[in-house]
């Protein structure tokens, strides 16, 4: 009886003996699979993490680019192909797994392309579309830099590639813009000013520089910033003396305290609009439901601000287009209705009132603090390029 016990028992320890090494086969296959999965998986991540920043710094390069552009006055197809050019430029001095990533060209400006140029209506919408219909309107672009079989080619993988897998195709995405139409303006979340001017100039005036119907007296250098005598192709008018129709007052505004004094004034010029200045307005100056905002008027420009005035003569700052403005003096009360960007060409507060100027030109300005519109209630204002998506 226990000799036939034996062989069972001994061919039992061989069965477990070989189903050990089968298990531990196993289990060398499985952590060999683990370990591959885990060096691939940790490769790809990183890749997609260094594709997502190059996509990040492409948008916003090609967005400035486009968007200095078409605040100067370029053409916006001249400036969407140049932004188009920066978007690869940056996309292309980054590495992405050893690779410096090209980008599909895309001139026609397809949605469904690499680099995409659009406009954002509404900043405010919880979701937003890029519409290309139409390039005067653009404010934003989209870039997509991708490592796949067609473009870049496909992020390698290592170990995966005893199992058939050679590689996996990636791509990130990043959309930036700016805001070109600005209803008002709140305190920048850097807690600086806003350059923000107190005076108006009626509408009128204001259509009539852009439609042409003005002086070209001055130049400004955008090189060195010096204003000179002789014309540089871009209108002036004169901001004060003006007829404003109201009696005492010549188009300086209260933004702020209703009893800004002239050191208030010689402030908000040099140093702009503060947060106090801001609170005076429940923080921030923007227009109503019907796009128009009261200000309080004041007594009007004096010559005690001549010297703050020639100080930033050539720098770039804004002011309020009124439409209307009722009463005399600080009892003048101001219908504004858009904000405009300018810099000051010329200064004279002495002399006969015939002869006192302030001369301004249409100058674009970038403004922290904006608060964006869906309609045009700004011109040559325009908010820094930031990533929206």
């Amino acid at each position: 009886m226990n000799t036939r016990i034996r062989p069972r028992t001994q061919a039992s320890a061989t069965e477990r003996r070989g189903t050990i090494t089968v298990l531990a086969a196993v289990m060398t296959i499985v952590m060999l699979g683990m370990v591959a999965f885990s060096v691939d998986l940790g490769y790809v991540l990183s890749n997609k993490q260094e594709l997502q920043r190059t996509a990040d710094a492409a948008a916003m390069a090609a967005c400035w680019e486009f968007g200095r552009e078409v605040a100067n006055g370029a053409n916006p197809y001249t400036a969407v192909s140049d932004g188009r050019g920066e978007a690869a430029t940056y996309a292309n001095v980054n590495t992405i797994g050893g690779v410096n990533p090209a980008l599909a060209e895309n001139s026609c400006n397809h949605v469904s392309g690499d680099v995409v140029f659009g406009e954002i209506a509404d900043y405010d919408a919880s979701q937003f579309s890029l519409s290309t219909a139409n390039y005067n309107k653009f404010n934003a672009v989209t870039v997509k830099v991708r490592r796949d079989s067609s473009l870049n080619g496909e992020v390698p993988f290592f170990f995966a590639k005893i199992f058939g897998r050679t590689g996996q195709g990636l791509e990130a995405e990043a959309t930036a813009g700016f805001s070109r139409k600005v209803k008002g303006f709140t305190t920048p979340g850097s807690g600086g000013n806003v350059d923000l001017l107190p005076y108006a100039l009626d509408e009128d005036t204001w259509n009539d520089l852009l439609a042409g119907c003005a002086d070209d007296d001055w130049t400004y250098n955008a090189a060195t910033g010096a204003v000179t005598c002789g014309s540089d192709g871009v209108l002036e008018v004169n901001l004060f003396p003006q007829g404003t129709g109201s009696p005492g007052n010549r188009g300086t505004v209260d933004i702020g305290s209703a009893n800004n004094s002239t050191a208030d004034i010689a402030r908000q010029i040099v140093y702009g609009v503060s947060e106090e200045d801001l609170a005076y307005h429940g923080g921030s100056v923007v227009f109503d439901g019907c796009g128009e905002l009261e200000l309080n008027g004041d007594t009007g420009i004096s010559a005690g601000v001549k010297d703050e005035l020639a100080s930033i003569i050539g720098q770039p700052r804004m002011i309020p287009i009124f439409s209307q403005v009722v009463g005399p003096g600080n009892n003048a009360q101001y219908t504004i209705v858009k904000w405009a960007g300018i810099r000051i060409m010329e200064v004279k507060l002495t002399g006969p009132m015939k002869q006192k100027r302030v001369i301004v030109q249409p100058a674009p300005m970038v403004v922290e603090g904006v608060i964006p519109s869906t309609t045009d209630t700004s011109d040559y204002v325009y908010s820094p390029v930031v990533l929206v998506k």
